[in-house]
């Protein structure tokens, strides 16, 4: 974690304990005042009390839509990506990106997701690691996976979570996702060829046998968790590279967004779309949330499923 979000951290924490505590504060006075020493209350005191607790009610209700609600309503952000190596196909080629699954024993997204990806008729499907989070999760992972599968070739990176945590661990095997280790594969659709590559966090990312292996005018899309290789994966002309690992923050303020992504670029590529050179970088929030002792909740940060439609044409 940078020493800015670290910063931002405890403060959002700071002002969390200092409204809990003046409404409390307030709240206990004013019944003392009422109840035990029979004092007359003004209007104006009352109308502070209201207030105060107000405020506190409220702070409770958003972290119970963020834990009863949020993590159970998926969005599905469509995108439309146009380019000449494109001119082949015979019609829009459909990829579904999706990342950070974090499947846990109890069954969150992982069952409606398959039946939500499948309406949008995907003709590939990516997923950009962080599988689960823990080895009881491992079942909802691979059952969520194979229905991918039989959707559309589908194919998949480690995150950190899945080296660091689970590097022994088969976690694709027997699913139909092919797990990419840093080569390049070849696939057609619509009538033309694109090139998909991929490789685990922190695994050898620009291997240049690999990139060089892709013909110059051929689409190629990349396969990372971090969005933190951009600038070295767009000086090799990718044209698009998926990410995920922000959970576009999993707790974000409105108007302001992430308090922390966990990338070196802090909020610059915190989550969605941007342009880096001639590649196009897509970061999603992400299925499910940071395991551990970290809390199962998001706000302002629903969980992702992206549609890109990538098509002929002049970007």
């Amino acid at each position: 974690m940078q020493t800015a979000e670290l910063i931002r951290v405890l403060l959002f924490l700071l002002a969390i304990a200092i409204v809990y505590t003046v409404a409390a504060w307030v709240v206990v006075r004013l019944l003392i005042r009422r109840f035990l020493r029979r004092e007359p209350i003004s209007r104006r005191e009352w109308l502070t009390s209201a207030l105060a607790f107000g405020v506190a009610v409220a702070g409770a209700l958003c972290f119970a839509y963020g834990y009863f609600v949020e993590p159970y309503w998926p969005e599905v952000s469509r995108v439309g990506l146009v380019s000449p190596k494109l001119a082949g196909a015979s019609r829009p080629i459909r990829l579904v990106h999706i990342s950070d699954l974090h499947c846990d024993p109890k069954v969150r997204l992982e069952e409606k997701l398959p039946d939500l990806i499948a309406a949008e008729r995907p003709d590939l499907i990516v997923f950009t690691g962080d599988s689960i989070n823990s080895p009881a999760g491992l079942p909802v992972l691979k059952r969520c996976l194979t229905r991918l599968a039989g959707l559309a070739p589908t194919f998949a990176v480690r995150g950190n979570w899945d080296v660091n945590f689970w590097s022994e661990m088969d976690l694709f095997g027997g699913t139909g996702a092919r797990e990419l280790k840093g080569e390049a594969v070849k696939v057609d659709v619509a009538g033309m060829s694109l090139w998909i590559t991929g490789a685990p966090a922190g695994g050898e990312f620009q291997n240049a046998e690999t990139l060089e292996a892709i013909p110059a005018g051929a689409f190629s899309v990349f396969l990372y968790h971090y969005p933190d290789e951009i600038e070295a994966i767009a000086r090799r002309k990718i044209d698009l590279y998926c990410a995920g690992h922000t959970h576009g923050g999993q707790v974000a303020l409105p108007f302001y967004g992430a308090l922390v992504t966990f990338s070196r670029f802090g909020k610059k590529y915190e989550s969605r779309l941007h342009r880096v050179g001639e590649t196009w970088l897509y970061v999603n929030r992400g299925i499910g949330m940071e395991g551990g002792d970290a809390p199962r909740v998001r706000f302002c940060a629903r969980p992702e499923v992206t549609v890109f439609k990538l098509s002929a044409g002049r970007p």
